[in-house]
């Protein structure tokens, strides 16, 4: 799903052991044995792998179908969609509509669609830049660690064994007290979840959240989640280098924008992860991509087609 409260939830944990010495070899230690990390510290290494892992993931593509299904069993729709970087901003592309190709017109409009996006995202990220603000890759705003560990508290944490891969988990729970800069700290401060960290990588694999109370913002013009609204999403490694999003469902009431909104629930599944290149076509050598987390090899991507053109 793409509420901007995954994006900054995916700066949120990782794991470093704590120092001491002499140390062990972790290998020759009881699962019982050896140490969980010191949380803060987590935070800021997950951080750290965050952005540098962003420069890996604007080399990848990837096909996502999106379902929606009204609480009140309605009415159903199905979207799919490209997902790429185009000039430093993700986007989603639509390219089907409920098992339909999009009209030459749709596509058209699409496209404009995509350019007006990209445009007003360069634009505020260069006004957040020069004001030193941090931005997620569509200039919206972002919390770094170091205001989440002000936002709410980290605790319990515990390791366990995820798809049989070391795995450090950790609660989160927001502050209804805190004093908030901007809507995305709003946002954190009435949120609960938990966190799955893969303790090799130090990346988010897992997380969960719910929202214990209502939430708008510009009257939910801007912003509007019902009280209860939850969501989950998980990520898989692809080629042994870099995690990207699977699978990420929601249920209950939400709205950002034009990015995404449903009443009722959401699933979203992800595949077809191929290397791109904004200003040339697909490149064909990956014929097929591991997941790397599993074992598992994805289906073969589509034949190469020509990447839209930047704005």
């Amino acid at each position: 799903m793409k509420l901007a409260a995954l994006s900054s939830l995916l700066l949120l944990a990782t794991l470093l052991a704590r120092p001491a010495a002499p140390a062990p070899i972790a290998s020759q230690l009881t699962e019982s044995d050896r140490p969980l990390p010191d949380i803060p510290t987590l935070m800021h290494e997950v951080e750290e792998h965050q952005k540098a892992a962003e420069a890996i993931q604007k080399d990848y593509l990837y096909h996502e179908v999106a379902q929606e299904q009204r609480s009140n069993g309605t009415k159903s729709q199905t979207e799919e969609f490209d997902v790429f970087w185009l000039n430093g901003v993700q986007v989603h592309k639509l390219t089907r509509k409920d098992g339909k190709d999009l009209t030459a017109d749709e596509q058209r409009k699409e496209s404009e669609r995509i350019d007006k996006q990209v445009a007003k995202a360069t634009d505020r990220k260069k006004k957040a830049e020069e004001k030193g603000q941090p931005t997620d890759s569509r200039g919206n705003d972002e919390v770094t660690v170091s205001r989440f560990l002000m936002l709410g508290a980290f605790t319990n944490p515990r390791r366990v064994q995820l798809k049989g891969r070391d795995t450090i988990v950790i609660d989160y729970a927001g502050d209804p007290k805190a004093k908030t800069r901007n809507r995305m700290e709003d946002v954190i401060r009435d949120l609960s979840g938990t966190i799955w960290v893969d303790e090799q990588d130090r990346t988010i694999t897992r997380l969960e959240g719910h929202f214990a109370k209502a939430y708008k913002v510009g009257a939910g013009i801007v912003m509007s989640i019902k009280e209860g609204t939850s969501f989950s999403m998980e990520q898989m490694k692809i080629n042994d280098e870099v995690w990207l999003p699977s699978h990420i469902e929601g249920h209950g009431a939400a709205r950002v924008m034009l990015f995404v909104s449903f009443t009722g629930s959401i699933q979203i599944n992800n595949s077809d992860y191929r290397k791109f290149k904004a200003t040339s076509t697909i490149l064909p050598g990956v014929a097929t991509v591991k997941d790397s987390s599993s074992g598992d090899t994805q289906d073969a991507p589509r034949e190469p087609e020509k990447a839209p053109p930047p704005p």
